[in-house]
């Protein structure tokens, strides 16, 4: 019978400086720990440390760094890369039973270190040689679970290249040296033909990825003049579920962070007419690495062309504010900022009446409901028809008989209110976006 491999374990360091209360500390620690359980890791242990910032080569104080690698079983000294030779006294020496414990009951040392920053090169090598333990930071996490993640060759493609613009500062020669290659390359370390290597495939992603995104350009340009919602917000606010309950459509839905990176367009149900199309988007984190908003920025463009935006926010969580405030910086970055925009307080069925009291104090305008109360769902559909209502005009189509066949897009693309025949053709009196009316008339201009 086959057995399956250990659960990795791992333990968290944070640096809490002067401009970050003990209270978001706490969080964004909090927070490091669920990215680290999606990446299928165990956490069984936490280091913190107050220091001004987190420059110094070894993050740590001498003390605190004492500590980390008591709890992974390494020397607590940056040592030489070289592996040392053990003799069998030293082995005697340094037996499991004379190390400190790991305060986890598996009997194994952690075999991560995850830091709740972005690191140096430097840094992540000293840690390791300090702690005998790989060192992950935040944004190496973050760029692993999105690489775990992608299921597109949209996504795939640009996990890859921002895992790639990741990986390349901090790649190092082998403790085995690095000697020059022979062959094609010659002349090159080993270090500088990765790296080129690197760089070839960055550059063959980027051309891959034009082509698919043209694709996705001609799909979204095929819907400019329909009413699109785009679903935004934090991971894990509860976006997918809320698309679910608004569209019917059987999206991915987990408690986990980043569990949809792909944008997902569903027709809005019951069905409106015109119709209304809900996208859902990939999710935000606080520290969301560049290149990764920057590889996205083909998916964010849903937001960007979005009639309506919804930001979503888990109302139960105690730093949703600053979470909000993520989601809007990244569509600051992205120039969506500009688009119409309502405040979406989601999971209200975990938040007590006092609670519930200050959050409609203090956003009077806020929706607020749970994805999983129906009566919360239909009351968010009846605002979003109400708000398209607004921006739709009456006008009138004259149908010839000879072109009966775009009937279908006229009832697809705009509400018909009346319908009448003469000897041309129909008439119907629609209601619709203005830019959808100009597009149905020269459609029925055009010979």
């Amino acid at each position: 019978m086959e057995t399956k491999p250990p659960i990795p374990l791992a333990v968290l360091v944070g640096i809490q400086t002067p401009d970050v209360s003990d209270v978001a500390h706490a969080a964004s620690l909090e927070e490091l720990g669920r990215l680290v359980k999606t990446l299928g890791y165990e956490v069984v242990g936490e280091v913190s440390q107050k220091r001004e910032g987190t420059g110094a080569g070894l993050l740590l104080g001498a003390g605190k760094l004492a500590e980390l690698a008591a709890l992974t079983g390494g020397t607590g000294v940056v040592g030489s890369m070289a592996p040392v030779v053990k003799t069998k006294a030293r082995q005697r020496f340094e037996s499991p039973a004379e190390t400190p414990d790991s305060g986890n009951d598996t009997g194994r040392k952690p075999e991560f270190v995850i830091v709740d920053h972005e690191l140096s090169p430097s840094q992540i090598r000293n840690l390791e040689r300090a702690t005998g333990a790989e060192v992950l930071d935040r944004t190496g996490v973050i760029v692993e679970i999105f690489h775990r993640h992608a299921n597109t060759r949209e996504a795939r493609l640009q996990v890859e290249m921002a895992r790639l613009k990741y990986v390349a500062p901090r790649l190092r020669e082998s403790s085995a040296g690095g000697g020059r290659q022979q062959g094609p390359g010659a002349g090159e370390s080993a270090l500088a033909l990765d790296r080129r290597k690197i760089r070839d495939r960055i550059s063959e992603l980027k051309d891959q990825l034009e082509a698919v995104q043209r694709d996705s350009d001609q799909r979204r340009s095929a819907r400019r003049d329909q009413l699109r919602v785009a679903l935004v917000g934090y991971t894990n606010a509860g976006k997918s579920s809320l698309m679910r309950a608004l569209t019917g459509s059987q999206v991915l839905v987990e408690d986990k962070l980043f569990a949809t990176l792909d944008t997902t367009v569903r027709i809005m149900q019951p069905e409106t007419r015109p119709r209304v199309l809900v996208s859902d988007t990939v999710g935000f984190i606080k520290q969301l690495p560049h290149d990764l908003v920057a590889s996205f920025r083909s998916t964010l463009a849903e937001a960007l062309e979005a009639s309506l935006l919804l930001f979503v926010v888990d109302a139960s969580d105690p730093t949703y504010e600053a979470q909000l405030d993520v989601s809007r910086s990244v569509l600051h970055e992205i120039g969506a900022d500009t688009v119409p925009s309502r405040l979406v307080l989601n999971k209200m069925d975990r938040v007590d009446a006092d609670a519930r009291a200050a959050l409609r104090e203090k956003h009077p305008d806020a929706i607020m409901l749970s994805a999983h109360a129906p009566e919360d769902v239909a009351a968010l559909r009846e605002t979003i028809v109400a708000f398209f209502e607004t921006t739709m005009v009456d006008d009138e189509l004259v149908l010839p008989y000879n072109k009966q066949g775009t009937i279908g897009d006229i009832y697809e693309s705009a509400r018909v209110l009346s319908e009448s025949h003469t000897e041309t053709g129909r008439i119907l009196q629609i209601r619709s976006l203005p830019a959808t009316i100009a597009r149905l008339k020269r459609l029925l201009a055009a010979r």
